[in-house]
């Protein structure tokens, strides 16, 4: 199907939609715009009386808590960043459910950490959390939960916990709303009159770190990061939409059939949402280094990885870790859940399946990650 006509059937079918706004969108030097909120907020209310399901990721709460702290107290450091998200949250929501009320729409606050998402049973009540509340046709407004989070349990933005939100909610359809029109095919950093993209027919291709800047001045994003939770997205067969959010009635404008923004296209063969839970919920325990014609079996062959095709492991892990599977200059080409500790899986690099039992005995698995719980090409 050619990509504008993908993109007008999605857009008048989508039954469920992920939309995120960042801080660099929602904030002024002065504090959250509540222009920009109203402005939001009656566009989703609109998109909401389709029928669509919205589901909200709304950055804005540190940057509105420095806001009201600047005259009085100096923001330093991970805890103080966190106190300021504690003093910003309340208020961010106190702009949003006004907003929405006057829509006649219900609003829900839902806080998350990474560790909410990586626990599968955690997964499942978030997933029926969300259920509940969409079929009373409420509009969950997430965020990171910045105030308990810790340096390890942190989705790093807003970007990456839509992306995986995405699969929680089971969305068919990802607006990322930036400060930009959309996305260019240089940086526009460094490229004086960058060429906008209508469409990204295959954002795994891209070479993000030519084509995009750093993070916003406000926020902890930008464009490389909206690319990233774009690329996985597609892995779900999910496409997004990456608009301006300070343009005039830009999300209602894209779904009456206005070609705003770009259009990044889906991969045409989904990746299961188990597959794409184990490989984005968890943070990787170590990293399987595999020979070439390893690389080309799980390429290539969809094959699972042996341990003859591993030349070394790195870091220590128990039987049933996520691991990253990496070619021997360091590219990760995909992760798994490994078969062996890592101490065993060193006793046996490079061996055939059938010398297995003589160095560690009877029950062993001839595959180190079975294909079954392996995702190649995994955005990192």
């Amino acid at each position: 199907m050619e990509w504008k006509q993908e993109r007008e059937r999605v857009l008048n079918s989508a039954k469920r939609v992920v939309v995120k706004v960042g801080s660099a969108v929602l904030t002024t030097g002065l504090g959250v715009d509540i222009s920009i909120v109203r402005s939001l907020t009656g566009q989703l209310a609109q998109l909401h009386d389709r029928g669509t399901d919205v589901v909200l990721v709304s950055s804005g709460a540190v940057a509105a808590g420095r806001n009201v702290l600047r005259s009085c107290c100096e923001i330093k450091g991970m805890p103080d960043k966190q106190a300021a998200s504690a003093v910003g949250q309340s208020r961010l929501m106190h702009f949003y459910n006004e907003a929405f009320e006057e829509h006649g729409k219900l609003s829900a606050q839902i806080l998350l950490t990474r560790d909410d998402l990586k626990s599968r049973h955690r997964f499942l009540n978030a997933r029926n959390t969300f259920a509940s509340l969409l079929q009373w046709r409420a509009i969950p407004i997430v965020n990171e939960n910045d105030t308990v989070a810790v340096q390890e349990l942190e989705f790093g933005d807003n970007d990456s916990l839509a992306s995986l939100l995405i699969n929680v909610v089971e969305a068919d359809l990802y607006v990322n709303l930036t400060s930009a029109s959309g996305v260019y095919a240089d940086n526009p950093d460094k490229v004086a009159d960058p060429r906008p993209l209508e469409v990204i027919e295959d954002v795994h291709a891209l070479d993000l770190n030519a084509m995009c800047g750093g993070k916003t001045a406000v926020g902890s994003g930008g464009m490389y990061s909206k690319l990233l939770a774009a690329r996985r997205a597609a892995q779900l067969g999910v496409p997004t939409l990456i608009l301006s959010g300070r343009e005039p009635d830009a999300i209602v404008r894209a779904f009456s059939g206005e070609t705003l923004g770009t259009w990044v296209r889906p991969e045409a063969k989904a990746v299961s949402r188990r597959k794409f839970w184990m490989a984005y919920n968890a943070d990787p325990a170590g990293v399987l280094v595999v020979d070439d014609g390893a690389v080309k079996a799980l390429s290539k062959g969809g094959k699972s990885l042996l341990p003859a095709g591993i030349v070394r492991v790195e870091g220590n892990f128990q039987r049933g870790a996520l691991v990253r599977v990496s070619t021997a200059e360091g590219m990760i080409i995909g992760v798994g859940l490994c078969n062996y500790t890592a101490a065993d899986l060193r006793k046996v690099l490079g061996m055939k399946s059938a010398e297995l039992k003589s160095v560690l005995g009877d029950n062993q698995y001839p595959e180190a990650i079975h294909r079954d719980n392996l995702l190649m090409d995994v955005v990192v």
